[in-house]
């Protein structure tokens, strides 16, 4: 098959490719993520229980397909669900349209463990003894978790067969004043406890140890009323043996019902296993019995100790009375039975889907959570295409003044690229984030950056002598070698991002590798195809038409020569950033450090004080306050950062704002866990190091070892210096500034990697050569290549600097720092690091020591790139 009939072959797939993706764009829907339409984000980490003690696969797959049912239950529309990374292990629940975190994050991820005790036989008083002839045991509820966990310490272990909800110790955290850490959580142990506070938390933190068999129940809840209809769950505890008669397991079809024999409240009515039918039975006689055997003599009144409780994930639902004169040999269980309480219709609802799906094999511990506005998911959609478009422009209009004909091909070809993408995130389909738009937008400089490679090669061909055909194939033939290697590492980067990352990174790893992929073929296949079949045309007959003069224009400069100054500038540059990162620190944001942050639209305007005298009183006083300028949140916009909030204590927050100033919606919420926050500093290192290692072994199999070493060595340099910047700025180092760190080292790999090329076609060319020479000559053919790639790299991070909005502005800043640096150290640190280590090697050693006898002692810059030719200074 000739050349123009394949180009012909390879324009028609294209053309056939572009109709299809046409056809998708205009028929299918795109998936956009929480961060571009709102809703709630809960990552969980995955604990042991009793029926699972180690958290393995299986049961993690268990749990999603149970959470599943969960949420679909509850009605969200597309959620996204899935295993969030093996450490910690654990589910991440992305819920778009959800707007309460709080009744999303019980609903989702309740254990829905529910067991029937026996009350008063098991209600435990001061001395941790039952006392079933009295109402509740003769005992009252303890006022505080510490109080109670501190008197349950001092009961005896025990041992129960049926015991599940605390088989084990159990160790609960709290703060030098008594108030209870991470949520009043239990933990296994006190190491697991430990781990799970802030570094601020662990500081006076004391821990009380609940022996197994025995079991903390929090108090029911107190009745709805028309002003607070659903009330908060009461800081006041039961001790108990943890001796269940039934759990939910001998229960089936939950339902959501009303008692039509009292006062039409919502109930639950659900009905017995045959196990379970027989225990209800046993259990409920027992209580009549001991009910009839209390009753007062001679009276018709009923007595008080006849209870059984029902208890749903350590908490008390209701404490129903069992009327042994109705019932003297308990309730059969035949109809089933009922759960009343403090029900409003949801909650009542909400009871009947956890118990209907079933108790979760694993504990899921909330660990990070986050809730975004619909506004401002629209506002980042608005931002995210504009930077799009932005970036596209600016790189189409370098490439049309820079390359001409050349540079209207290649802006063709993006414009087709950017339709195969779009198609490829509707066909997939790809939940589309704002960082995976980053991602889209980041690799337009990478398939310009082919383009780039390709078309100086021709035209450095065509310099050459060869004609425009014979330019095109050879340039493409030579350059291709180059591309794969730059995009090969690329590509090895976001596969470790999104192996590695969180969620918000992942997608921008995972829209890089895919846009990688796709601008290879625009640009090696579809622009190539083009040119072939336009090189016997007027269109491409002109040098002049393709940007390439009749003579080169090198640059003649003594790189290696000058290597001391580049060396000295780049140790000043890093020591500076050094102090910086001693004396000021780097300013880790709440994805590493934990913590919470709210981001509030006020109606009513409010200075920085008055908001912290608000927050002073919700119990929030040592929140750092910012002003948010956010014209589509409105004029009153504060961002309130602060540690780590339960709960319960956001409501509080956003309750006050709103009765004092007034909230224009939903506050938008962002809080990380200790736990979460450890594992994505984690993460980050693993993620970096990981990348260096991997980009190391794979420039050793491409060159040798020798090239490996400068590229890790000028790769650490950039990599330093923009978190010198980022420490000297105050900027916020957040999971974005590591994506954009290992991005950076794609880039300023890029760069390298083209200087080194060059160098390895240079060396069989100059057998006589010194090392130092070869690099010179290599580094003037290639420095406006390598100049030229980084300079259209950064083009579109300018697009997202300028308009992605504050959600990306750093993370462009990061980027652009890092190109420029990678510009640098690829072009003076990596190739003079190398030539001074090659250049002690014997052969080069011979070589430089005979040119200096015969140039008297001075070994000139360069040399003739041609074998047979005695060297001369050009």
């Amino acid at each position: 098959m000739s050349v123009r009939r394949r180009s012909l072959f390879v324009l028609l797939l294209v053309l056939g490719l572009i109709a299809g993706s046409a056809y998708v764009v205009a028929s299918k829907p795109t998936s956009l993520g929480l961060d571009l339409q709102g809703g709630v984000q809960l990552v969980y980490e995955a604990k042991p229980t009793k029926a699972q003690p180690t958290v393995t696969q299986e049961a993690l797959d268990r749990s999603l397909q149970l959470v599943r049912q969960r949420v679909d239950a509850f009605g969200v529309s597309e959620p996204e669900i899935r295993i969030s990374g093996n450490n910690p292990p654990g589910l991440e629940v992305n819920l778009p349209g959800v707007e309460n975190a709080d009744e999303a994050a019980e609903q989702v991820g309740s254990t829905a463990q529910l067991f029937l005790y026996d009350w008063e036989t098991n209600v435990l008083d001061e001395d941790c003894r039952p006392n079933p002839t009295e109402k509740d045991g003769g005992v009252t509820p303890i006022n505080g978790l510490f109080r109670a966990a501190e008197q349950a310490s001092q009961c005896p272990a025990q041992d129960f067969p049926r015991s599940v909800a605390a088989d084990a110790p159990r160790t609960y955290a709290f703060a030098a004043n008594n108030q209870p850490l991470a949520e009043g959580q239990a933990f296994a142990n006190e190491a697991e406890a430990r781990e799970s506070l802030s570094p601020a938390e662990r500081r006076g933190a004391k821990f009380l140890t609940v022996p197994r068999g025995i079991l903390l129940l929090r108090a029911e809840p107190p009745e709805p009323t028309e002003a607070q209809p659903d009330p908060p769950a009461p800081d006041r505890w039961w001790i108990l043996y943890d001796r269940p008669a039934l759990s939910g397991t001998d229960i089936r079809n939950p339902e959501q019902n009303f008692d039509q024999q009292a006062t039409n409240e919502p109930i639950v009515t659900f009905d017995f296993t045959d196990r379970g039918r027989r225990a209800f039975q046993e259990t409920t006689r027992n209580i009549a019995i001991r009910g009839l055997d209390n009753a007062p003599p001679g009276s018709n009144a009923i007595a008080a100790s006849h209870q059984f409780a029902i208890a749903l994930d350590d908490e008390l639902v209701s404490k129903p009375y069992i009327n042994y004169q109705e019932n003297p040999d308990g309730i059969d269980g035949v109809n089933g039975a009922q759960i009343s309480g403090s029900f409003t219709i949801d909650s009542a609802q909400n009871l009947a889907n956890l118990l209907k799906i079933g108790a979760l094999p694993l504990r899921l511990e909330v660990i990070s959570r986050s809730q975004v506005s619909s506004t401002l998911g629209a506002q980042a959609l608005d931002q995210g295409i504009t930077a799009g478009i932005g970036g596209f422009i600016i790189v189409a209009l370098f490439l049309l003044l820079f390359y001409r004909v050349l540079g209207a091909i290649a802006v063709g070809a993006l414009a087709v690229y950017g339709l195969y993408f779009y198609a490829l995130v509707k066909l997939v389909p790809i939940t589309l984030t704002l960082p995976g738009i980053a991602g889209l937008i980041l690799t337009l400089g990478v398939a310009a950056d082919a383009n780039i490679v390709i078309f100086e090669r021709i035209k450095e061909e065509i310099r050459n002598g060869r004609s425009v055909g014979q330019a095109i194939a050879q340039g493409y033939k030579k350059a291709i070698a180059t591309i794969a290697d730059a995009n090969v590492v690329t590509l090895l980067v976001a596969f470790i991002l999104f192996l590695l990352a969180t969620a918000g990174v992942r997608g921008f790893a995972f829209t890089l590798g895919i846009g990688v992929v796709v601008s290879l073929f625009t640009a090696v296949l579809a622009t190539q195809a083009i040119l072939l079949s336009l090189s016997g045309t007027k269109l491409l007959g002109s040098r002049a038409a393709l940007g390439a003069s009749d003579k080169p224009s090198r640059i003649r400069f003594d790189f290696m020569g000058k290597s001391r100054y580049f060396f000295s500038a780049s140790g000043v540059i890093l020591l500076i950033g050094a102090l910086g990162i001693a004396g000021l620190g780097l300013n880790f944001g709440i994805d590493f450090e934990s913590g919470t942050r709210i981001t509030a639209p006020l109606e009513r305007p409010a200075s920085i004080e008055q908001v912290r005298g608000v927050l002073e009183e919700a119990g929030v006083g040592d929140a750092t306050l910012q002003e948010v300028d956010n014209p589509e949140l409105g004029d009153n916009v504060v961002q309130i950062s602060t540690e780590t909030l339960r709960p319960e204590s956001v409501n509080p927050v956003n309750d006050a704002l709103d009765a004092r100033f007034g909230l224009v919606e939903q506050p938008t919420l962002e809080t990380i866990g200790p736990t979460f926050g450890e594992s994505v500093a984690r993460s980050a290192i693993i993620a970096v190091i990981a990348s260096l290692l991997i980009i190391g072994v794979y420039i050793t199999l491409r060159f040798e070892w020798k090239y490996a070493v400068p590229v890790l060595i000028a790769l650490s340099h950039d990599i330093l210096i923009t978190a010198g910047i980022y420490a000297l700025a105050d900027l916020e180092v957040t999971t974005s500034t590591v994506a954009a760190l290992l991005t950076i080292l794609g880039f300023s790999l890029y760069d390298t990697i083209i200087v080194f090329d060059r160098i390895r076609e240079n060396v069989p060319r100059m057998p006589s050569a010194t090392f130092s020479q070869i690099v010179n000559r290599s580094m003037s053919e290639v420095i406006v290549r390598s100049l030229a790639t980084s300079f259209c790299s950064v083009l579109p991070v300018l697009g997202l600097f300028f308009f992605g909005g504050d959600t990306l502005k750093d993370f462009a800043f990061a980027l652009i720092v890092g190109t420029i640096s990678g510009t640098y150290s690829s072009v003076f640190i990596a190739a003079p690091v190398l030539s001074h280590w090659k250049s002690r090697e014997a052969v080069y050693a011979r070589r430089s020591a005979r040119i200096e006898q015969e140039f008297g002692g001075v070994v000139p810059a360069y040399a003739v790139a041609m074998p047979g030719v005695p060297l001369d200074v050009e």
